[in-house]
């Protein structure tokens, strides 16, 4: 299961990166309720998508070009280092921005080196279907409810939680089949913070000798 959603997690980060235009095989599917945040998530998906597809045996060959283009995906689509403080919940509420950004780099690092090659393996005929754009509560941004949509599968739920940042919309969580990526490493790192420094986690992560590796408790509501 963590190798599940792991893998799932790191590749629905990636296709939420900002883009205007959809670069796709497959077309995406209708969608309701479709603002500019919905629009990310489909255009991006299918770009994304077709990338794995058409370049899978050059990443199969060279994994430092794969590396490089999820570090790349990373940077674009990603609020990483809000996302990192809400992973890092009451340990990153005074701790300073430096520190928090290197934890969140030390994660995205840690969950490529581990599962970035499981992305050579993931199903790119998959079609994103929005269902809906919703607000957050306290003006947080927005969730696009989505399905993947398979063939010879029931579909997958998923939901992108994005924020507005300097006028383009950015990902900070993301839930496949109501397990949430903040709330699932937020439960792993909860003990380590209690024990050790923001750094001292961040270094054990580039180390090897902790692994990125989800623990998903509750389903998120």
């Amino acid at each position: 299961m963590k190798t599940v959603l792991a893998s799932a997690v790191l590749c629905t980060l990636l296709t939420v990166a900002p883009s205007s235009v959809a670069v796709s095989a497959t077309p995406p599917a209708s969608t309701a309720q479709q603002g500019a945040a919905s629009r990310v998530v489909v255009d991006s998906a299918g770009r994304v998508l077709a990338t794995l597809d058409s370049r899978r045996a050059e990443f199969k060959a060279n994994p430092a070009a794969l590396n490089q283009f999820i570090k790349t995906e990373f940077t674009r689509s990603f609020d990483s280092d809000y996302a990192a403080r809400l992973v890092l919940g009451v340990h990153g509420r005074n701790a300073a921005p430096a520190d928090v950004a290197d934890f969140a780099a030390a994660m995205a690092d840690n969950l490529t080196a581990r599962y970035g090659a499981s992305l050579l393996d993931f199903n790119t005929k998959l079609q994103v279907k929005v269902k809906s754009e919703t607000p957050l509560p306290g003006n947080r941004g927005v969730r696009v409810s989505t399905q993947m949509l398979r063939q010879g599968g029931a579909p997958i739920p998923v939901d992108y939680l994005l924020r507005n940042v300097n006028g383009q919309w950015k990902l900070f969580d993301v839930m496949v089949e109501g397990i949430s990526y903040v709330q699932a490493f937020k439960n792993q790192f909860a003990a380590p913070l209690t024990q050790k420094s923001i750094r001292q986690v961040a270094a054990d992560l580039r180390a090897g000798r902790m692994q990125a590796a989800p623990a998903p408790g509750k389903k998120a509501r």
